[in-house]
């Protein structure tokens, strides 16, 4: 009996093969687009030495030579104090050209050297994305009387106030800017809530009352706590004509003092749809017909990603939020099923409007949104999204650098510094089809059949579970060819039989790539100097 079930899977096993022979004798696909690359080119504790921006520039040809396509830059609009990251923004036409706040320079550098970097950039042909931040402003430079009410933190719908006039951080006149660049001037009517009564020295969540009491929250935010229109610091009303004005001004401004390639939006979940869709239509129309538009609306449950995109008529991409919740609980699960890592993850439903990305600023250790990876996973983590075909894949500055401050002190860069090689090989060898190996819990595996542009191809076991092998498919072409790993933990080599089939193995919980050991570009592993910070060292 026990022989007659073996002979019969191994017929069902020949068929099966003998079938994805036919499917997969075809030719290479012909070379489309070179695989895009996104880096966001800072963590939250980067020093705050003004020197950031010259960091970025000298580091633009190694970033380059990896398969870096555009980078993320934090926000560079002067914030509240000279430290700040930008998020606490202050002026969004302060570049670092005007002493406010107690700096000329933003955290990252003066504006001289941000023109310099982007045109750096942009003469390399390396994309530049801008973090715009603008559901807020921070750091008022004087305070104003207005009306209000305290509404519920858990339910922002349920007022627990009367109407009270409070006194508030709400008057923006940018002293040290003048009126270069815009003569608008913020006050109490250009904002909808505070969170601090400056004349009582109350805390709690206060909305601003209209001349006619009729004020209220943006309607088309998320329904979180009731309403998530507020979040932090003073917050912007974008019903008033004269506040959408002004931002429409400023990124027409902005597209003409930089070349920029792309916007982040931060905090969408926070800000009126309806307004934003209208911001984008600007830029279309404006500065920015084909920019990379990217909005960062933070939910780890897809469904209200995805209808976020039908709400902004799929005019942005988003970033895979639920895929960093999938990552950080199957990293720290013993019994995880890793054939169900995309499970929930947006890149799973709509592929062309995901970005896909492993850890950033804000679910780093120590901040707002942490999401945990267990360090041996980061390697399979960034392997499912750098070299599989679906998605926009993000590269973190932490990761390929380390993190400089937090909880835990100094981190070292992940992946054992070797996660600009995964990147290379996304670089010269994740083209053309694509097929999975899903097949065991705790073992799986794809293979890309590469392009006839980049003919050589590659195949990626990952296990989170004991050391592993698995027969895979790679194509006819690659018969009698021997395949090596170039990620650097698997020391043997890989005959691929006549049929175009090779067993590939994988050390425990760890991921392995294969290619040809004569394949286009192998020499260029494992020379990527990760040490960021030691480059500008006497350069003053």
């Amino acid at each position: 009996m026990g022989s007659f079930i073996s002979s019969a899977y191994q017929h069902i096993f020949r068929k099966r093969e003998t079938q994805w022979l036919d499917i997969d004798d075809f030719d290479l696909d012909e070379p489309g687009e070179p695989n895009q690359l996104m880096f966001q080119a800072f963590e939250w504790y980067v020093p705050d030495d003004q020197r950031h921006w010259l960091r970025l520039r000298a580091a633009l040809p190694s970033l380059k030579e990896i398969g870096v396509t555009s980078i993320l830059l934090p926000p560079g609009c002067k914030a509240m104090s000279p430290s700040g990251n930008g998020y606490e923004l202050y002026d969004l036409y302060d570049l670092g050209e005007f002493y406010q706040k107690g700096s000329r320079a933003t955290k990252w550098g003066t504006k001289e050297e941000l023109v310099a970097l982007v045109t750096k950039a942009h003469e390399m042909e390396i994309r530049i994305i801008w973090d715009t931040v603008l559901n807020h402003k921070a750091g008022a430079d004087h305070t104003e009387k207005c009306n209000a009410v305290m509404v519920h933190p858990k339910d922002r719908r349920k007022v627990i106030s009367k109407p009270v006039e409070i006194e508030a951080w709400l008057g923006f006149t940018f002293p040290g800017r003048g009126e270069r660049y815009s003569e608008m001037k913020y006050h109490w009517y250009h904002f909808s809530g505070v969170d601090f009564d400056a004349r009582n020295k109350n805390k709690g969540i206060y909305k601003i009352l209209g001349p006619d009491k009729n004020k209220d929250w943006a309607r088309d935010v998320s329904k979180e706590n009731g309403n998530y229109d507020y979040l932090m610091f003073s917050n912007l009303d974008y019903s008033n004509p004269e506040v959408r004005e002004d931002v429409f001004k400023w990124i027409e401004w902005m597209g003409h003092q930089l070349p920029l390639s792309g916007l982040r939006l931060d905090a969408a979940k926070h800000v009126s749809s309806g307004f934003l869709k209208d911001f984008v239509a600007h830029v279309r129309r404006t500065v920015g017909p084909g920019w990379l538009l990217v909005a960062e609306y933070w939910k780890a449950e897809v469904r209200e990603l995805l209808e976020y995109l039908g709400r902004m008529d799929y005019i942005v991409s988003l970033f895979d939020a639920p895929l960093v919740r999938r990552f950080s609980d199957i990293s720290r699960s013993e019994f995880a099923d890793l054939r169900k890592v995309f499970e929930g993850s947006l890149v799973k439903y709509e592929r062309k409007h995901a970005v896909t990305f492993v850890m950033n600023h804000d679910t780093q250790p120590s901040q707002s949104l942490e999401e945990p990876i267990a360090d041996f996973f980061k390697p399979l983590a960034y392997a499912l999204i750098l070299l599989r075909k679906e998605g926009y894949p993000c590269l973190f500055y932490g990761d390929l650098y380390g993190v400089c401050g937090g909880c835990k002190g100094i981190l070292k860069p992940s992946c054992n510094d070797k996660l600009a090689d995964l990147a290379l090989a996304r670089n010269l060898y994740a083209y053309g089809r694509q097929r999975d190996y899903f097949d065991k819990r705790h073992c799986i595996g794809f293979v890309r059949f590469g392009d006839s542009g980049h003919p050589d191809g590659l195949a990626c076991v990952l296990s989170n579970g004991p050391a592993a092998t698995k027969r895979m498919y790679v194509g006819k072409a690659h018969a009698d060819s021997v395949w090596t790993e170039i990620y650097g933990y698997c020391r043997s080599r890989v005959k691929i039989d006549s049929r175009g089939y090779g067993v590939f193995g994988v050390v425990a919980r760890n991921v392995s790539v294969w290619v040809r050991e004569d394949a286009a570009g192998r020499e260029r592993f494992g020379k990527f100097d990760s040490d960021i910070y030691s480059s500008l060292q006497g350069d003053h």
